[in-house]
Parts: structure tokens; sequence; C-alpha cells
């Protein structure tokens, strides 16, 4: 089980279309939440910052590992998450990945 954090910055000017991506998860979350099946992820969450630094995205995922990487899926919803994903994140600003220390999971919550 792996359980990490990452952030991503936003290419400056793209905040439109950041908020256009997110509505489009959240208007589709039904469908986009199929796609965790075959990515092996149990939890997804994006949140978002700004301050001085510039726009940020985080992802919060708890999953298993060998699951199918979005880049391989042909979901649609995964193909448009990906132009989303091309159109706003600096890919030339390091990302960083924290992984969790501790790891605490609701005994009733069957992973």
């Amino acid at each position: 089980m792996k359980c990490e954090c990452s952030r991503f910055r936003v290419i400056e000017g793209k905040s439109a279309l950041v908020d256009e991506w997110l509505s489009f998860l959240n208007h589709h979350i039904k469908e986009t939440s199929l796609t965790l099946v075959d990515e092996k992820i149990y939890v997804e969450a994006i949140f978002r910052e700004r301050n001085d630094e510039g726009e940020f995205l985080y992802w919060f995922t708890l999953e298993d590992e060998g699951g199918q990487k979005v880049e391989e899926s042909t979901s649609w919803i995964d193909q448009k998450h990906l132009e989303y994903w091309y159109a706003c994140i600096d890919e030339d600003y390091s990302s960083m990945t924290l992984e969790s220390e501790v790891l605490l999971i609701h005994p009733d919550v069957n992973l």
C-alpha cells in the first residue's frame, strides 16, 4: 500500500483552465471514480493552493502497487484529464512527492 501527496505547479495564466478541469472531474465524478479500479487507487483527492510562489495542485493518493498508469488508459475520461494536465501543469517545475511515514486507517475500512 502506498500513500503519498504530490505537488505540481500550474502554468501562470491557466487558472481559468484549471477551474474548467476540476469542474469537469467533479461533473463526471462517477465515471472518473471508475477509472481508479484499473489504477488500483482507493482514494484520490486533488487540492489547490494559491500563494506568493504561484498556483499549485496537490494529489493525495492511497493505492496498491502495480496499477495501470493514467497515461496507458484508453478511457475517454483519462484522456481528457491528460489533455488538461498537459495544458495546465508546468513540466519544467520540479514536482514534489511526500510519502507517508504513518498511515492510519479506520479498522472498518476494508482495503
